[in-house]
């Protein structure tokens, strides 16, 4: 399904959703007869939940995104 560690699939609530949207699919396909259509479509959603959900590692954060949360911290302590 491409790249799992983009930051865009990051948050738990957005991988839920692609595997549930696929899901509904996949039972749509289903409910008008289609079950070519549902099969693959429900092997997308396997394949999603075992990717983003089961199987998921975060990419770790981009260094200019830790330099900015330890300034924050830093400043926040001196205070």
């Amino acid at each position: 399904m491409g790249d799992t560690s983009h930051p865009f699939f990051r948050p738990l609530w957005r991988r839920i959703l692609l595997v549930a949207f696929c899901v509904a699919w996949a039972g749509f396909e289903l409910y008008m007869g289609s079950s070519f259509w549902a099969t693959l479509v429900g092997g997308m959603a396997v394949l999603g939940a075992w990717q983003f959900l089961i199987n998921y590692k975060p990419a770790p954060e981009p260094e200019a995104a830790k330099e900015e949360t330890d300034d924050v911290t830093t400043s926040d302590q001196e205070r």
